[in-house]
């Protein structure tokens, strides 16, 4: 195993699924992300929003200036409709600890695309770049344990509830109850390997 930090490893984005493609954000991209990040039912169980014009536009300056720096410890990324060529949502590894080489993975899906595996997809081609071309460990995610649509992404990726942390942050003004879920690099290879095809 290599002993370099993780996401350091040239990126060659973007990143193609059958449907999407993650890529960087651009300055044309604002309009895209203030639908979804304004949008009162996507940021229900977020930390953040909704947003205001303002807030969108510090949220892309910020995305940005993160794609801008190496060793790149933050991977946010745009979700592309490829068909469409629209932006619609976003997904992000978070380097929470480079020794044990472990992330955080979160996403966010404007609300029109719900239900359709689109956050699956997306979280599946994040997860398997993470374990294969960076060398990742551990992956985890976090969510509110009342965002079912949140939990069941982490489900279908193959990850195990790990525990519910329980009154661990405010969110809103409001206490939440946390669901805690991680996949490991063994058993997401164990997993490949098993797959048909």
């Amino acid at each position: 195993m290599t002993t370099e930090p993780p996401l350091q490893e040239e990126l060659r984005l973007p990143l193609r699924t059958p449907r999407l493609i993650l890529r960087d954000f651009r300055d044309e991209d604002f309009d895209d992300i203030h639908a979804y990040g304004s949008d009162p039912e996507v940021c229900r169980y977020m930390p953040w929003g909704p947003n205001t014009l303002e807030d969108t536009a510090q949220a892309l300056a910020r995305m940005q200036a993160q794609a801008r720096t190496w060793p790149r410890m933050e991977l946010g990324l745009g979700i592309e409709l490829a068909d469409e060529g629209r932006l619609i949502g976003s997904i992000a590894l978070h380097l929470r600890d480079a020794t044990h080489r472990t992330v955080e993975m979160g996403y966010c899906l404007h609300r029109d695309y719900w239900g359709q595996g689109i956050m699956s997809e997306a979280a599946r081609g994040l997860a398997d770049a993470g374990f294969r071309r960076f060398g990742l460990h551990r992956i985890y995610a976090t969510c509110d344990v009342r965002n079912t649509g949140s939990w069941r992404v982490m489900e279908r990726l193959g990850m195990r509830r790990e525990g519910l942390l329980r009154q661990d942050r405010q969110v809103k003004g409001a206490w939440r109850d946390t669901y805690l879920y991680a996949v490991l690099a063994e058993e997401w290879t164990a997993s490949a390997a098993s797959a048909p095809g």
